[in-house]
């Protein structure tokens, strides 16, 4: 506590505290001092209302402390000894004890605190002094009536009874040769620990014992942040035995670093590093601190200030959780307040305090002048904390915490709300949100400059960005757009409070187009990208109607992209297969068939990400009502391309598809059957017949049966189709090779495509019935009549007409039609040989026998006879 200030010439400590006693107290004169009752009064007043909490006489030994002196060796500490025991002699229960590592006592400060209103730092600010009442000690009267002052030599105890000698409580000093003796108090402090110089030693009232452990128990950890000198403060209780000890409750200043000064503002940073420990338990917490000074204005002078003309204004910034919780005091006048700000950072300045010490004085002009300078403190202090080089340096995710600063509550202190609205206002202004670059370089803009985008978005950017997709022009299609580490819901009420609001709606189709998502992106990419426009669609305007979007296979094998209005215009489908196994199929034979029913398949990988995304319902939704998609089962499909078959090639083509996914079984029995029933074919001219165009079909004319009797086939007037030959032949489509007469087999067994004997004929003539058969064709032809009789087929008039009258079967008398023609046998053959009108049935006889075969000859006979009759 020693100063520069006042001495006592070469008197020694005894003999100061005995001119004092005598000089001013009139201890030892004759004569009784005329103001002894007045003191007395003002000293007792001022200790009693002064100071409401019994807490507040810790707070003024530790501005006492931070005001003292310091040698340079030594780290200024403060500490805190309760003891169940009396050393005092005084009959005190408890005492509390202080250390302090300073200077000691100096004549002068012992002049001052036998004083009231005397105080040796009044009027001297500039010199660091935060005390200033000049009655801070007399606060410990409250929870002591005789405390006692150890240092430099001084042994002294004040009384708050006036003194039987003078009539003068408080601050009449008085010598103390034991209880305590010095051995005392180094016994406590420990043998093995150098003593400090300064002990103040004060006996407990003991109704005030349990208020006193309560306040040491919630002393701060956050107390040293703003004292210059003081490095640590430590609180420890000792039991009865002088053995037993609670647990240390220490707090220490473990280090200052990052220094930096600011010559263009007149501010300083630094951070600093606090540590506390209590019951074992240590924290930590770095403190951000920016110290700028602002000119006193004129308006603002007080007489308590009148030396003061700049104000230094402290904000302490807590990195991580802060000592001593979110109701920790946010005003310090050096030493903490009561004042609760609902502020994430603290305020520290040489505020003008109620008497109280527990708020400022809201109706002091000094103090609003103060408060009016906060704001600009804490935009440069927020300017500093973002863009700072060792800040710009790390990663982008480090900037959005320091907007955790900002006052995005209101304080219950309706003063400090203009301090809230002043920094919203001035925030404003700058140039400090981070926005999005995708690049090295950053950017900061306005907050009415930047835009939010919805979570989901930022998930597929993310993803893209992840894939490298390049999105370095995402700030090129209007606003900027906020930093994807700000963008979160961590920081929605920092963006509400900076009025940040979402882009427009009508930014994402451009954003879309100009990064070039949806042909960049990979699969599951652009999942995400079509789930957010099915989400969407109804907001995101019609322009994205043109943009496009819908990825299909074309014609080549290359990956296309139409827009849903193309879909929709052109009549096109983007198609998906039903099953796994039909990706591949279906694609390739799409393909194959030059995709003529307007039928796109979405690319492979595409299908199979779709079939994997969680929200493939929605998406698949979607494309159906906007993208004109279907699903295609091989039948589904068979039957769209059937419609659409216009040309020989492409009918051969389908033709082979049905064949190979029949072979594979993509497709069951009774499916492809219909399939094949209604299926185009190519005639024997190469022209394409539809279903509803043909009757019936025949087998190609070479090697078939219905050649050989028929000819050319003569009812193609009858829509009775030749196939060509080119079912006959092997061939290779898609990559699949169909052997010689497979194909051919497969149309039989499955379109009715037939030969004689088994064709169902029409009702019209073929001329080769006009003139001999051969002796084969004449018994095929009987073959056919019989075949079609045994189904219970009735024989066309017409057809029975020529077959009847024509002049193709071989008799005695040459070639006769079968009217008018007999079989002859051994039993009554003779006597048909007699009639002149009948003739034998020579040809058919021979080749019946020929045959060896009864039945063939029993039915042919009654072929024969039928056909008479």
């Amino acid at each position: 506590m020693s100063t520069s200030m006042g001495g006592s010439g070469e008197l020694s400590p005894r003999e100061h505290v005995e001119k004092i006693r005598r000089d001013r107290f009139f201890i030892g004169r004759e004569e009784k001092n005329p103001l002894a009752e007045d003191m007395h009064q003002a000293v007792n007043y001022l200790s009693e209302e002064l100071y409401s909490k019994d807490v507040h006489f810790l707070m003024e030994l530790i501005q006492n402390a931070e005001d003292n002196e310091y040698p340079p060796v030594v780290a200024p500490s403060l500490e805190f000894v309760l003891i169940s025991k009396d050393i005092t002699a005084t009959g005190a229960s408890s005492t509390l004890l202080i250390f302090n590592n300073e200077k000691g006592f100096s004549p002068a400060n012992i002049e001052s605190i036998c004083r009231v209103g005397k105080s040796i730092k009044k009027g001297q600010r500039y010199r660091g002094y935060i005390g200033e009442k000049g009655i801070g000690f007399k606060s410990v009267f409250l929870v002591s009536s005789q405390p006692h002052i150890f240092s430099n030599g001084y042994q002294i105890k004040f009384s708050e009874e006036p003194s039987p000698e003078c009539g003068i409580g408080y601050i009449v000093p008085e010598w103390v040769d034991k209880h305590p003796s010095v051995f005392d108090l180094e016994e406590i402090y420990g043998s093995t620990n150098v003593l400090p110089i300064t002990t103040v030693i004060l006996p407990l009232k003991d109704a005030k014992v349990p208020a006193v452990r309560k306040q040491l128990s919630s002393m701060h950890p956050e107390i040293l942040l703003f004292l210059s000198k003081i490095r640590k403060l430590s609180i420890k209780e000792i039991g009865d035995d002088s053995t037993e000890q609670s647990p240390l409750t220490e707090v220490s200043i473990s280090s200052e670093k990052d220094y930096q000064m600011r010559k263009n503002v007149d501010a300083e940073s630094y951070t600093l590093h606090l540590d506390a420990q209590e019951a074992g338990k240590e924290e930590h917490c770095p403190y951000y601190m920016w110290k700028q000074r602002f000119p006193v204005k004129p308006e603002c002078r007080v007489k308590k200030r009148e030396e003061v003309d700049m104000w230094t204004i402290t904000l302490a910034f807590p990195h991580g959780q802060r000592l001593g919780g979110a109701n920790a005091p946010g005003i310090y006048a050096f030493l903490p307040t009561e004042m609760v700000t609902n502020f994430p950072f603290i305020i520290q300045a040489d505020f003008l305090l109620a008497s109280s010490r527990e708020t400022i004085l809201f109706d002091s002009p000094w103090n609003k002048g103060i408060l009016e300078c906060v704001p600009s403190a804490f935009i440069d202090a927020l300017n500093s904390l973002v863009k700072s080089t060792s800040f710009l340096d790390a990663p982008a995710s480090s900037l959005p915490p320091k907007f955790k600063f900002l006052p995005v509550q209101a304080s219950s202190w309706p003063l400090l709300n203009s301090v809230q609205v002043s920094i919203k206002n001035k925030i404003q202004e700058e140039n400090i949100i981070p926005a999005e670059s995708y690049n090295k370089q950053r950017i900061f803009c306005k907050p009415g400059d930047v835009r939010r985008l919805t979570s989901q978005f930022w998930d597929m950017l993310d993803m893209a960005q992840k894939s490298g997709v390049d999105l370095q022009s995402i700030s090129s299609h209007g606003p900027y757009v906020l930093s994807s580490c700000f963008d979160t819901k961590e920081f929605n009420d920092v963006l509400t409070f900076l009025d940040i609001g979402y882009i427009d709606w009508d930014w994402y189709p451009k954003c879309i187009e100009g990064c070039d998502l949806v042909k960049e992106s990979p699969e599951e990419v652009y999942m995400m990208l079509l789930y957010f426009v099915a989400v969407h669609w109804q907001l995101l305007g019609t322009e994205i109607h043109d943009m496009p979007l819908l990825k299909y296979e074309d014609v080549s094998g290359a990956t296309s992209i139409c827009s849903v209005n193309r879909v929709t215009q052109r009549g096109l489908s983007v198609c998906i297969a039903s099953d796994e196994n039909l990706r591949s199929w279906l694609t390739r034979w799409n393909r194959e068939l030059a995709c003529i029913s307007n039928h796109f398949f979405m690319p492979r990988e595409t299908q199979s990400c779709l079939n994997d995304f969680r929200m493939s319902e929605t998406v698949m939704d979607w494309l159906k009502d906007y993208g004109n998609m279907e699903v295609l089962t091989t039948y589904k499909f068979g039957s769209i391309v059937s419609k659409a078959v216009n040309d020989r090639r492409l009918a051969m083509i389908y033709a082979n598809f049905l064949y190979h996914s029949w072979q594979k079984k993509y497709i069951s029995d009774g499916y492809i059957k219909e399939l094949c029933a209604s299926m185009p074919v190519v005639d024997n001219y190469g022209s394409v017949v539809t279903h509803s165009h043909r009757s019936q079909v025949l087998v190609p004319a070479n090697g078939s049966k219905w050649a050989s009797l028929m000819g050319l086939n003569p009812w193609r007037s009858e829509k009775y189709v030749e196939l060509s030959g080119e079912y006959i032949k092997s061939s290779s489509f898609s990559g699949y090779y169909t052997p010689e007469n497979a194909l051919l087999i497969f149309i039989q067994n499955n379109t009715g495509a037939t030969d004689v004997p088994y064709v169902h004929p029409p009702n019209a003539c073929f001329p080769t019935v006009s003139s001999p058969l051969s002796k084969e064709n004449a018994l095929l032809l009987l073959d056919w009549i019989q075949n079609l009789r045994s189904d219970r087929v009735v024989l066309p008039s017409k057809f029975l007409d020529c077959v009847k009258s024509g002049s193709w079967m071989k008799t005695s008398s040459g070639y006769k039609p079968p009217e008018g023609s007999f079989l002859s046998s051994e039993a009554w053959g003779s006597l048909l040989q007699v009639a002149s009108n009948m003739v034998v049935l020579q040809q058919t006889r021979v080749l019946l026998l020929e045959r060896r075969r009864e039945t063939v000859l029993d039915c042919c006979l009654k072929v024969i006879f039928s056909i008479i009759q």
